[in-house]
């Protein structure tokens, strides 16, 4: 029987209001130990933004992270997949759109995410990815 994604997803939904400044964004990233938060506004999904996202499309620029809100950076309706669709269609559109995370959406409500580093585990977990990912966040400063 195929795997579902339901069976490897994160659960659960890191969100912020789309006219949350990006410092709430990295705020709760930095709490929650993610890269990413979804974009919502209510139940409905508006977009993903990434800790990349408010590097290189606020900081870099000078932009002020205060100011900024997250719907301006983030990448809007991204690519979702199903808690019921199989794993191998959560690959494929990892494959197809180059991207690492996917949130879990059902009947338009965020579910969860389901990451690169949580099919590696659920699928190759002797892999270096998957140590990777599930080895504890180094949260020291360099």
């Amino acid at each position: 029987m195929a795997q579902l994604v339901r069976e490897v997803m994160t659960p659960g939904v890191a969100a912020v209001r789309p006219d949350a400044s990006l410092v709430e964004a990295a705020q709760l990233m930095r709490a929650q130990d993610i890269g990413d938060v979804l974009v919502a506004d209510g139940d409905r999904l508006v977009g993903v933004v990434t800790d990349r996202d408010i590097a290189l499309r606020a900081v870099a620029d000078g932009a002020d992270p205060l100011t900024v809100n997250a719907q301006s950076v983030c990448t809007p309706d991204p690519v979702c997949v199903a808690p019921d669709d199989e794993v191998t269609a959560a690959v494929d559109l990892m494959r197809r759109y180059a991207v690492r995370r996917l949130p879990v959406v059902e009947d338009g409500r965020p579910l969860g995410m389901v990451s690169i580093g949580d099919l590696a585990v659920a699928r190759d977990p002797h892999s270096a990815l998957a140590d990777i990912s599930r080895a504890e966040p180094n949260t020291e400063p360099s």
